[in-house]
């Protein structure tokens, strides 16, 4: 690839952000596509609908930008929460460790690898992309001393930067968990694999063994239960309060039709026709059908609730039987965080679907060296007009020589890797994830091994492939396999960083899918309500691309450096949109207390010693023995740096410090709370839904909307066909189905029927 291939990509990109944001500045001032682009600030209710003047619609403007920029980290933390905050200060650290490394290399190393060997210069739109990279230095070169110099500034910069970071981060973590007090999950394990016993019920079997074994810390539990009756009628008087909210309140009750939009048929209106009575109807149900045996609905999984924190962290940790399948026991997940539908999956199963999805991620990852070897394939003129002679006409012109090579890779590529992040999602369900915060986390984590190992390892090795050069033969030869390998896709990675960075902020922040539905629904499903859907933040799908781009940076940092000002231009959009997109757009429905860091700043390392890997094989290459013997220590320091930062600071990302917990319950028992919070926690985990997808919407906290409703907990089935009957029809307007907030756990949240029924238990 030359530079004109280059910049074409280049331009194309640019032309595209460009249309995309001056796009968004205007269609975010229209009051139809408030509910696209504010979901989150109409969920709070902190948006007045106020039309601005009618020209000033219509203008682009950069007023979102200097809110963005205005934005403080504190009002990120209060809106959206912490793992927002962590996202952005991953961010702002690639912002900082980028900037010292562009600064290095496009001084010293780029110059010395333009500069370094005594040739004519062509004109700079013709000069090959290879001219800018190490491999235009001559072998035994006395100017690589500048490129190990170099390599030992920018990881010394990159490990600082990284452990100032990490540091913060932590703290801020703890600040987290010191100032989560009420949460009722500090309180309560999830207890699965609960031995079944023939003379009693699981109900019986968990009061009996924590009577026995926790009399002193044991407070209650509660069962988890099969999905039943209750599910599905709540569930279909959700769908019937949602119908309904969508009828205009001057509707007619007498049926009529009315011609269709797109044909001259008649289609449905907003009229409907009053039915009779059929509650008769109902309760000629048998009761058989709304009776269910208590001891066949338990499944083998409960929550135990303790009277402290530090009671309940404790029996966490240990092992509770000498048959580690049975009585296993992990801190509950929050409420709202709670993955209903995989705490039914038996837990001797885990072991064998973890196999499974891992099986299945593997065997996706090599069906995907299909279309990155063919994509690789358009990058190559010559190998692509010898394999196909009736491209020959078209490939001769400049234009589409630019086109082929340097924008049509990239943009098959981003397409392909749509397909990516929903099914690592999937394959995390399928894994067994109890909570959601866990399912995205580890979709995340299967995401990057994905990225890095298909954008970064493949392309290498099928671009290596197609030029006929040598392939890996053993683990020795890899640093210089690698080093060979590298430099002939740094023009790929550029297009790529346009394609997937550039374009892809310009599409995230227009939000296309959102703008179609929202048509769809005003023009031709004619709904006039202002009803919309709040987003979580894809965490799977942004840090992934976030780190991928931090890899490219590294790995290219003293090989091919002019990528490095494309970078810087990346991660200071991103800054700008994300910071958008969370104050504006994204609602948190749960959160992971900041444990995406660790994943940034693992990969983070791993890509700095896989450039210094990388370098060391191009110091053999070059046959500079100086340079690749100052190479070795550095690896080795990197390695003891990434252990430290590992037993100083992961650890507080994976358990809670007992300290903290033994302070909050001293607190909570001389100021009197500790009574409250043990009568809340029962209704906090009741299976009954707390609040309806309404409330959800409108930002209540804890959030819920996004939460299975699974059957009730603790209905008795004996009276259960009258109560219900009795609770829908005492349910019949939309207030007794909506419920405005839902700070609580307290059965007055939900509808009179509901109440009676749970007073009852």
């Amino acid at each position: 690839m030359d530079v004109s291939a280059l910049l074409t990509s280049a331009g194309i990109n640019v032309g595209i952000c460009v249309v995309l944001v001056s796009l968004y500045s205007i269609l975010r001032k229209q009051p139809s596509n408030y509910c696209v682009y504010f979901g989150r600030m109409l969920s709070g209710g902190r948006v007045k609908r106020n039309d601005p003047r009618w020209y000033e619609r219509f203008a682009p403007s950069p007023s979102w930008l200097v809110k963005a920029w205005e934005t403080t980290e504190d009002e990120m933390l209060a809106a959206a929460g912490l793992d927002a905050v962590v996202f952005i200060r991953m961010v702002i650290c690639s912002i900082r460790i980028f900037s010292v490394v562009a600064v290095v290399c496009i001084s010293f190393v780029l110059p010395v690898n333009y500069y370094g060997p005594m040739m004519e210069h062509k004109e700079a739109h013709l000069e090959p992309l290879s001219i800018f990279t190490i491999e235009n230095l001559n072998p035994r070169s006395r100017w690589l001393w500048v490129h190990c110099l170099s390599l030992y500034i920018i990881s010394s910069a990159a490990c600082a930067l990284l452990y100032f970071e990490y540091k913060t981060i932590a703290k801020k973590r703890l600040a987290y968990i010191a100032a989560s007090s009420s949460k009722p999950s500090h309180f309560t394990v999830l207890m699965r694999a609960v031995p079944q016993s023939p003379d009693q019920s699981y109900n019986e079997t968990v009061r009996e063994y924590f009577t026995n074994y926790y009399a002193r810390s044991y407070l209650s539990h509660l069962m988890v239960y099969r999905d039943g009756i209750i599910q599905r009628l709540l569930n279909d008087a959700e769908k019937m309060r949602q119908a309904i909210k969508h009828v205009s309140p001057d509707v007619s009750c007498n049926p009529s039709l009315k011609s269709c939009n797109f044909c001259t048929g008649p289609g449905p209106t907003n009229s409907f026709k009053i039915l009779s009575d059929e509650a008769g109807g109902v309760q000629k149900l048998e009761l058989g059908e709304l009776t269910l045996t208590t001891t066949e609905e338990e499944r083998p999984v409960a929550f135990v609730f303790f009277k402290t924190r530090y009671d309940a962290l404790v029996a966490s940790e240990v092992l509770q039987t000498s048959n580690p399948m049975l009585w296993v026991a992990d801190l509950a997940p929050e409420p709202h965080d709670v993955y209903w539908k995989n705490l039914k999956v038996p837990y001797r199963q885990l072991w064998m679907r973890k196999i499974a999805t891992l099986v299945g991620a593997v065997a996706f990852m090599f069906v995907f060296l299909l279309p990155v070897a063919g994509i690789q394939g358009l990058t190559q003129l010559k190998t692509l007009s010898k394999n196909f002679p009736f491209l020959r006409p078209l490939l001769k012109r400049d234009i589409m020589n630019r086109v082929i090579t340097g924008y049509l890779p990239s943009v098959i590529l981003v397409l392909f890797f749509y397909t990516v992040p929903p099914l690592m999602m999937y394959f995390s369900t399928l894994e067994g994830c109890i909570s959601r915060s866990l399912r995205k986390r580890s979709a995340c984590i299967r995401v990057v091994y994905f990225t890095i190992w298909n954008v970064f390892f493949v392309n290498i090795l099928s671009g290596s492939v197609i030029r006929q050069l040598s392939i890996f033969s053993s683990v020795k030869d890899l640093p210089a396999q690698l080093a060979k390998a590298v430099p002939t896709q740094a023009g790929f990675f550029m297009t790529y960083c346009f394609t997937s960075g550039w374009a892809g902020l310009a599409c995230e922040i227009i939000q296309p899918v959102g703008l179609i539905w929202n048509l769809i629904s005003r023009v031709i499903v004619k709904n006039k309500d202002a009803s919309y859907e709040t987003l979580r933040f894809p965490y799977h799908i942004e840090i992934p691309r976030l780190l991928l781009f931090g890899l490219l940076g590294f790995t290219n940092s003293v090989i091919a450096p002019l990528i490095l000002p494309f970078l810087l231009i990346y991660f200071f959009l991103a800054y700008l949109i994300y910071k958008n997109q969370i104050i504006n757009v994204y609602i948190t429905k749960y959160e992971s207390g900041g444990q995406y860091w660790p994943i940034f700043h693992n990969t983070t390392i791993f890509s700095l010693i896989l450039s210094q890997v990388i370098a060391l094989g191009f110091f053999g290459l070059k046959l500079s023995t100086v340079a690749s013997g100052f190479t070795v220590p550095l690896i080795l320091l990197t390695l003891l740096f990434s252990e430290y930062c590992r037993q100083r600071f992961a650890p507080i990302f994976q358990k809670y410090p007992a300290e903290i917990l033994i302070a909050m319950d001293r607190a909570d028992e001389i100021t009197g709370k500790m009574e409250e919070l043990h009568n809340n926690l029962k209704a906090a985990y009741s299976q009954i839904p707390l609040c309806s997808q309404e409330s959800s919407k409108a930002g209540c906290s804890p959030p819920c909307s996004d939460q299975e409703l699974p059957a009730s907990e603790q209905l008795k089935p004996e009276n259960l066909e009258a109560e219900m009957i009795k609770a829908f029809q005492r349910s019949k307007s939309s207030h007794d189905l909506e419920v405005k907030s839902c700070p609580g756990g307290s059965p007055n949240r939900y509808s009179p029927g509901f109440a009676e029924i749970y007073k009852r238990t």
